[in-house]
This record gives structure tokens, C-alpha cells and sequence, in this order.
């Protein structure tokens, strides 16, 4: 049975949250975006990240070094050859990328990397109105 979630998904969209795929590295639209609110997940509407944890890792893709407290499962991803730490939605279990550590990037020493495509945006702005 398919989550009810990911049914009104794109076909890319549902690629990557769904079928646990990757958009190519600089062509998420949030890979340069820094304005003030936070981050839901594009499926359910769960909120994962608040704008403030986002910073330019370089990867291409959002990177964020805090979660929203208990937004994000982690699995185990031995996919490509190598071990990984993939992180889902909490509430749907979309897809939304890997989480690395040990890189030394950020003071938590976390990179959240996040496809644009599992994700959308809330500004802080939108909500004062």
C-alpha cells in the first residue's frame, strides 16, 4: 500500500522522497537560501529544521547541522558501496538525504545534507501576517 503522503507528490518529487533518490548537487532551489523561518517536509508537513541551523556547506545541496527534536529517523544506508546515515521525515518516512559527522564543517560537527526536493520552505514573515 503507498503512504497516503506521497500521493500527491510530483513524479520528481516522489522520486526522491519516495523511491530514495538524489536531485543533482546545485540545482535544489534551496541551496542558496537563507531567509528567517523553517523547513517542512514536502510530503507531510512535518517541521524539521528551523532556518537559523542552515549554513553553505559547499555540497551543493541544504545543509542544516540541528533538527527540529524528534523531526528526523535515521537508518543505516549501505547503498553506493559505502556506510552512510540516511534521514527520513519522522511522520511520513520520506527521504529527505544523509547526515554526515566528523567533518569538522560546524561546532556540532553535524551536516545535515537535504535534498530541496524533500522540503519546503515557511517564511518567518508569512506567519506575521
Amino acid at each position: 500500500m503507498e503512504n497516503k503522503y506521497f500521493k500527491n507528490l510530483t513524479n520528481e518529487e516522489r522520486d526522491i522522497i519516495a523511491n530514495k533518490g538524489t536531485e543533482a548537487p546545485f540545482s535544489g532551489e534551496y541551496n542558496d537560501h537563507f531567509e528567517q523561518g523553517y523547513f517542512v517536509c514536502r510530503a507531510c508537513n512535518n517541521k524539521l529544521y528551523e532556518s537559523k541551523s542552515k549554513f553553505d556547506s559547499g555540497c551543493g545541496w541544504p545543509s542544516f547541522d540541528d533538527e527540529v527534536p524528534g523531526a528526523i529517523v535515521r537508518y543505516e544506508d549501505n547503498s553506493l558501496g559505502r556506510q552512510r546515515t540516511e534521514i527520513c521525515c519522522s511522520k511520513c518516512d520520506g527521504h529527505l538525504g544523509h547526515v554526515f559527522q566528523g567533518e569538522k564543517i560546524t561546532p556540532k560537527d553535524t551536516r545535515h545534507c537535504v535534498n530541496s526536493l524533500s522540503i519546503r520552505f515557511i517564511s518567518s514573515s508569512s506567519l506575521e501576517n
